[in-house]
């Protein structure tokens, strides 16, 4: 008979291992062994190998374990803030008003290329940090507030600096196509030229980015000019991403589909026939209730159609500082079954299985054999839970890549 050896064994355990979909696939009453950074076992307590052998041992109490949690979409590096927006949109002034008067976007880029790397990683590490509080194991950060190529290498840097000194996953996306930096100002042709000639192939060439992202949009980038982006960072062998119809159908999701992107993000406007599109090309939907509410929006994402035609849904914080200054993951949970009428089942399988699809991962996401070993424990009773409280933290302790990083019992 072979032995089973593990690192770390977890018992007295229930665990939501969101490994398919009928809702949390719960293993009540559970044990985890892990070895090395991965699991090695997952099933009933009772079915645990008497022989196991185990390095450390430890008593869950009765908690609920997850995946760790995944936030696949945010602009966390950036410097200063936009509090003053917020009060210019309770005076009635729109998002598109903001940005055409020089704030929104520019206000943030202003402040991000005159910051140093150390003053951005200060200023990031404290949002990163109530993230990772959360049970947040892999992260999303773009750049995008810089808009030449010394300032979103010095994003994307910073991202890669926080992932080593924060103990946690970053993938980074390079977002140059983000808003018309002030020296192109009126020649977004001329910006995109310098974006495809310069700046993707020093990204691609420094291996400092994961993925390229646009923001498809009346007041950012046409259809036909993200489609450049695109085909440029194909042949650079960097996968797509794209905030897509969010103010407007710019059939975003017809174009991300086109190009396989990862995923299509925010959707608001999106069509059945963009649905269908991201369907069949199996490019993940991100929703994103913070900038939702953030800027009181009213007109909802296509959730029937996307459940109709079988399009995975992801959740993301979007954190930002102008259109969604969020930094709770949790919390979306609750936004995402509120605002989006998601079941509190879709919201949490949209921050781990389908939030890890959203970034190209089939490593995490789930707790099954063979899984990377990240792992949160929770003092709830059941799962809903996570959706259903406004506020506070129940997260009592993070394992990463069979570590534990932080426990509270």
């Amino acid at each position: 008979m072979t032995t089973a050896r593990f690192d770390l064994l977890l018992d007295d355990v229930h665990a939501a291992t969101m490994s398919d979909a009928s809702g949390y696939a719960a293993i009540r009453d559970a044990a985890i062994g892990i070895r090395g950074d991965r699991i090695a076992w997952i099933g009933p307590a009772s079915e645990l190998p008497r022989t196991a052998l185990t390095t450390r041992r430890v008593d869950c109490g009765g908690r609920w374990a997850t995946p760790g949690l995944i936030d696949c979409h945010t602009h966390l590096v950036y410097a200063g803030n936009r509090a003053e927006e917020f009060e210019q949109r309770l005076q009635g002034a729109s998002y598109a008003d903001i940005a055409r008067a020089g704030g929104g976007i520019q206000s943030t880029l202003r402040a991000t290329r005159t910051a140093t790397q150390d003053a951005l990683v200060a200023q990031s590490k404290p949002r990163l940090a109530a993230l990772i509080s959360e049970g947040v194991t892999t992260i999303e950060i773009k750049s995008g507030y810089g808009q030449d190529t010394a300032t979103e290498l010095k994003q994307l840097k910073v991202a890669r600096r926080l992932a080593a000194e924060c103990e946690v996953d970053i993938r980074t996306t390079l977002l140059a196509a983000h808003a018309l930096p002030p020296e192109f100002a009126e020649r977004s042709d001329a910006y995109l030229d310098y974006v495809c000639r310069e700046m993707i192939p020093s990204i691609a060439a420094g291996r400092v980015a994961d993925a390229v992202d646009v923001f498809c949009e009346t007041i950012a980038f046409s259809p036909a000019q993200t489609r450049r982006v695109f085909a440029c960072a194909r042949e650079h062998g960097l996968p797509v991403k794209l905030h897509a119809d969010q103010l407007s159908d710019q059939h975003g999701a017809e174009l991300a589909a086109e190009f396989q992107a990862l995923s299509a993000d925010h959707l608001e406007h999106t069509s059945e026939r963009g649905v269908k599109a991201m369907a069949h090309a199996g490019t993940i939907a991100v929703l994103l209730p913070g900038g939702f509410y953030t800027l009181r929006e009213s007109r909802l994402p296509p959730i029937e159609a996307l459940r109709a035609h079988g399009v995975p849904i992801a959740i993301a914080s979007d954190c930002n500082p102008g259109t969604s200054p969020v930094l709770s993951l949790v919390m979306m949970l609750n936004m995402a079954c509120t605002l989006f009428r998601l079941t509190p089942e879709e919201a949490l399988a949209g921050v781990t299985r389908h939030a890890a699809r959203a970034l190209g991962l089939a490593d995490r996401g789930t707790l099954s054999i063979g899984q990377r070993a990240d792992i949160a424990l929770w003092d709830i009773d059941s799962p809903v839970e996570l959706a259903y409280r406004v506020g506070g933290n129940s997260c009592a302790a993070v394992i990463r890549l069979g570590a534990v990083q932080r426990m509270s019992f």
